[in-house]
């Protein structure tokens, strides 16, 4: 493992990945302090301008924008109660409280040191953790692939919110629109009524659609001239002081939503709310949370950002996302002609030791850029929506455009994008198709082989312990939500 780390490290001290790291960590501040923007429509956006990059620079330059985007969302959370990231709205509950009592510069602070304290601490975890999983995966045959592909799809309980009924619907969708092109198996052609077709509808396109586009719309309805203005950000004094009475949550957070972060579906959101709690719980002064207390932003901030690199974890080493983000990501690596999963370790491992090696030199970076850059972060969130909704609704159409130099994919990308904006209308969400996209190709493909090693025996599938215990966790994962739904069906009928 030394060995490999040590060549990750090589691979990244040079002049273009340490710029590009600069710039990941730049522009995810940027996307993370805008209210509406996501990581994951970051990644979307930036995604059409690593075509040209080697794989290395360019996803090194997507999971940085995913790690200070994170970070960013904090920034407004404190300021302007208005979080930038779903992620942050449990440093929004002591951060503001805080900054309205004139200690900005201390919350910012808090919750910068924070972060990047969760980062490093997630990304060495994740370099200790993701090599022992892909191995167990490496003894991996088809149904054991179609079980974990089927485990994937099954955690749309958890990486949507909602109605499960519609959550299914959207992973329909996404389970159609793979189906579009020639068969993976037999070479026949599948709903391919132009030529354009043949090779399936582009992931990429329908990508940027869904998340980047959809949320434009949403920023062209409103009227609004900016956000709310804030007073003067003053100094960092007392900051130090008030890092050290919260030591032990620096060390406690992060391990928690590395914890999280793992687990598929979870999410940074998730991480930082049940990281809050906990630190609450077991505060001496509970009765201080909600008021400013500088332990609720070190939890939230802590845990929201160690959750990405824990979201890395199964991308890395199993090919299933931890996240919408990390769901992207996937995407990423495929069209870098890259296959995620434990094979990734084997047959291109400067690919994962030199993501190992960036998440640890980009957490002191960050740190770093994020403490000089705080009165810039701040200008960013006074430009007004319709303006940054036509800056975004331009790298839309070029991103689209530079997928194939040409109109079709913007056509995809446009198409998308209203399915995503009536989507998010009729509140179904949008994250399931992409999880469809992104499963369904695996599931297809090992289910058919594993019908071709066993002569069409389905008995197959439940003979492997691997493959069983996947089946059955997919299982366990739907049925909890559904049972949820029809007691609460059933409590409402009753009263």
């Amino acid at each position: 493992m030394l060995g490999n780390l040590s060549m990750g490290f090589t691979q990244i001290f040079t002049i273009e990945i340490l710029f590009v790291i600069l710039l990941g960590a730049i522009i995810g501040y940027f996307v993370g302090s805008l209210p509406g923007l996501t990581p994951s429509i970051g990644i979307a956006l930036l995604i059409p301008f690593t075509f040209g990059m080697e794989p290395v620079p360019g996803l090194i330059l997507l999971i940085t924008l995913y790690v200070a985007a994170e970070y960013g969302g904090g920034i407004t959370a404190i300021l302007l109660n208005a979080p930038g990231t779903p992620a942050a709205a449990a440093t929004a509950f002591d951060g503001y409280p805080l900054a309205k009592k004139g200690e900005a510069g201390k919350a910012l602070t808090i919750s910068i040191v924070a972060s990047a304290v969760g980062a490093l601490t997630s990304a060495i975890l994740l370099i200790f953790t993701a090599v022992p999983m892909a191995n167990v995966a490496l003894q991996f045959g088809p149904a054991e692939y179609f079980a974990l592909a089927v485990f994937g799809l099954s955690l749309i309980s958890s990486l949507s919110q909602g109605s499960m009924i519609k959550s299914l619907i959207a992973m329909l969708l996404g389970l159609m629109v793979i189906s579009v092109g020639i068969d993976p198996v037999d070479g026949i052609t599948r709903f391919a009524f132009t030529n354009n077709l043949l090779e399936g509808i582009p992931f990429l396109p329908a990508l940027i659609g869904l998340f980047a586009l959809s949320e434009v719309l949403f920023m062209l309805e409103e009227n609004n001239g900016g956000n709310k203005k804030i007073g003067k950000v003053k100094g960092f004094e007392g900051s130090l002081a008030a890092l050290k009475k919260i030591k032990f949550t620096l060390i406690r957070a992060p391990i928690l939503g590395y914890i999280i972060g793992i687990i598929p579906g979870a999410g940074a959101t998730i991480a930082s709310l049940i990281s809050y709690n906990e630190a609450k719980r077991t505060s001496k002064s509970k009765e201080t949370f909600g008021k400013g207390n500088p332990e609720g932003i070190a939890a939230s901030e802590g845990a929201n950002n160690a959750a990405v690199p824990g979201s890395l974890a199964p991308l890395l080493a199993l090919g299933i996302p931890g996240s919408a983000s990390a769901a992207i990501l996937i995407g990423a690596l495929t069209i870098q002609g890259l296959e995620p999963g434990p094979m990734l370790f084997t047959n291109n491992p400067e690919i994962p030791y030199s993501i190992f090696a960036s998440l640890l030199l980009a957490a002191p970076l960050m740190l770093i850029i994020g403490l000089a850059g705080v009165k810039l972060w701040v200008k960013v969130t006074f430009i007004p929506k319709h303006v940054l909704g036509i800056i975004v609704g331009s790298i839309c159409i070029l991103g689209a455009y530079a997928y194939s130099n040409s109109m079709y994919p913007v056509w995809i990308m446009l198409i998308f994008g209203i399915v995503g904006y009536v989507f998010r209308k009729i509140n179904i969400p949008t994250t399931p198709i992409v999880l469809a996209m992104v499963l369904g190709f695996m599931m297809e493909v090992n289910f058919r082989r594993a019908m071709v090693v066993s002569g069409g025996d389905i008995g197959f599938l439940f003979s492997r312990p691997i493959a069983l215990v996947l089946l059955a966790l997919a299982l366990l994962s739907l049925s909890i939500p559904m049972t949820q739904f029809i007691l609460a069906k059933r409590k409402v009928s009753n009263n």
